[in-house]
This record gives C-alpha cells, sequence and structure tokens, in this order.
C-alpha cells in the first residue's frame, strides 16, 4: 500500500518573501471526487499531468497512489471533469536535508502560503524553518480539496 506522510504548516509572509528562493512551478489542480473519506485530483503544470487517488487522513497519514498522465490529457480531464478547482505557485526548498514544497495559493485563495514536509514516519525529526509557523495538518480546512470547496477568500478573519 502506499502511503504519504505529511506534516503541513503555515508560513510567516514576511520573512517568506525576504527568502531567496528558486522560481516557483505553476499548478493548476483540480478534483474529480471530493469526499470526506477520499479524494481523486488532477493536477496540471506546464510539461506534466499527474491522477493522484487519496484515501483518508489518519494523524499525518494516509494512502496516496499517484500517476503521471500526458499534460494534454490533465487539461482534458480538469476542463470535462472536475468539479471544483484550485490554482497555485509550487516552491521546492531544501532545508537541513528535508524538501519543504511550500504553496502560494493564487484567485479565490490568494494570500494563504502552506509549507508541506514528507516525512518516513509520524514521529520523525525535523528542523523548522524560521518561515515556518503553526502547524495545520489536522485541520481540514487547509486540505486542497477543501479549498477547492470553501476558499480562503471566503474564511471569517
Amino acid at each position: 500500500m502506499a502511503l504519504e506522510i505529511e506534516r503541513k504548516f503555515l508560513v510567516k509572509e514576511k520573512l517568506w518573501q525576504q527568502l531567496d528562493k528558486p522560481s516557483g512551478e505553476f499548478f493548476r489542480q483540480g478534483y474529480l471526487l471530493t469526499d470526506p473519506t477520499k479524494t481523486i485530483r488532477v493536477r496540471q503544470t506546464a510539461e506534466r499531468g499527474f491522477i493522484t487517488i487519496k484515501g483518508i487522513s489518519v494523524g499525518a497519514t494516509r494512502t496516496e497512489y499517484e500517476y503521471e498522465i500526458p499534460v494534454a490529457e490533465a487539461g482534458e480531464l480538469l476542463n470535462q471533469f472536475s468539479g471544483s478547482e484550485l490554482s497555485k505557485t509550487r516552491y521546492k526548498i531544501l532545508f537541513e536535508g528535508k524538501l519543504w514544497e511550500v504553496d502560494e495559493f493564487q484567485d479565490h485563495n490568494e494570500g494563504l502560503i502552506v509549507a508541506e514536509i514528507e516525512l518516513e514516519s509520524e514521529d520523525e525529526n525535523f528542523e523548522l524553518p524560521d518561515w515556518v509557523d503553526v502547524e495545520v495538518t489536522s485541520e481540514e480546512k487547509y486540505y486542497n480539496s477543501n479549498l477547492t470547496l470553501h476558499p480562503y477568500k471566503n474564511w471569517p478573519l
């Protein structure tokens, strides 16, 4: 069984903006299925496409199956079958031997910046960069699938 162990954190915007970082990659991401127990996602970048099936999260762990598909087919699936979508720019940052993926959301989720780190085990130790803020791993409102249905711009202050 394919498992993803991922922890998610908010980002301190001021420190993030000051960071010297590589160029990001634009993602168009949509959902063919958003259910509390499973999601089916299609993701498209300029050069690649993916379809991903994810199970329910238990702590920071969930079942995940991801397959690369032709980029044109990813676009067709998004255009014809996606019930909800989001866009974001992803930055990959190496810090203390770990890869951090930082997403700056756009459109209806503009202003939200989330950092994710994939781990080998839930109790694995790692260092937090100074631009990382509070952990939101278990907060469902930060799941990408939920952001497509309940965008950040509509959250109460």
